[in-house]
């Protein structure tokens, strides 16, 4: 990976842990106090009939990328794409919070088909524009164009990833916290990288699981965009081809499910 030697080591990881749980529960204090738009237009209903906000889901994608893009130890260009790709996945998954609500399509297929007859879908967008930002995102990561390409699926693949598993309360975000707590034992950027989704999702999983907020889109896809991030940074072509493939696996088989779950 260009320019992202160093040791990474546990102050390091320590340091951008606390910023990422610090910056995540101050942005979710903040918009609880005053939701932009009033409260209404942050409440939403769970699989429980019960009335959520979604504010832990802006809270972590603004906290992860302020924690990425400050990381100790890290290069410019790791800083630069960790905040796009963050700051993409949470924006593309936010307005499908938004403008998707109540659109009964589930599923890649669903989307592009609407995509075909002309109408772009808040789900197309998510798709297409976290795709773009995980290949940007590669680009600065990575020199040769095969890893480049291999970055971007890991990065967009593991946004996807973490928000096909965001059903339940907590669900989302306990997976971002076991998925990224090995990677704190990781030797350079990946050590940090892997350290601030982790601590943005500590920041809110007690309330998600409390049924009092819940990530939605944009949490959940700013989770695993840096979840994906801390793999592209700890490893070379083998092991993102590795990833890649499980990562295409899962979405299709998601993708699946998905359309099996919304069929009448």
């Amino acid at each position: 990976m260009t320019g992202t030697s160093g040791r990474g080591g546990p102050s390091r990881r320590g340091a951008a842990l606390l910023a990422a749980a610090g910056a995540t529960r101050a942005a979710y204090e903040a918009l609880r106090r005053r939701p932009p738009g009033g409260p209404a237009r942050w409440e939403r209903t769970n699989y429980a009939g019960r009335t959520v906000t979604l504010h832990a889901g802006p809270a972590a994608a603004l906290g992860t990328a302020l924690a990425a893009a400050g990381a100790p130890g890290l290069p410019a260009r790791a800083r630069a794409a960790a905040a796009l790709a963050v700051l993409a996945a949470g924006g593309c998954g936010g307005y499908d919070d938004v403008a998707g609500a109540g659109d009964p399509r589930r599923g890649f297929r669903a989307h592009l088909s609407a995509l075909r007859h002309g109408e772009v879908t808040s789900g197309a967008v998510k798709l297409f524009g976290i795709g773009a930002a995980g290949l940007a995102a590669g680009a600065l990561l990575k020199d040769r164009p095969a890893e480049r390409v291999l970055a971007g699926v890991v990065i967009a693949g593991s946004a996807h990833l973490v928000n096909l598993l965001d059903v339940r309360p907590g669900r989302a975000a306990g997976a971002a916290l076991a998925l990224a707590a090995p990677g704190l034992l990781r030797r350079g950027p990946a050590g940090p990288l892997s350290a601030v989704p982790l601590g943005a999702a500590a920041a809110v999983v007690a309330d998600d699981l409390g049924e009092r907020t819940m990530l939605g889109d944009a949490g959940a896809h700013a989770l695993g965009a840096a979840l994906g991030l801390a793999v592209v940074a700890g490893n070379g072509r083998a092991g993102l081809a590795a990833h890649a493939a499980g990562l295409v696996a899962a979405a299709a088989a998601g993708d699946r499910i998905s359309r099996l779950a919304g069929a009448p």
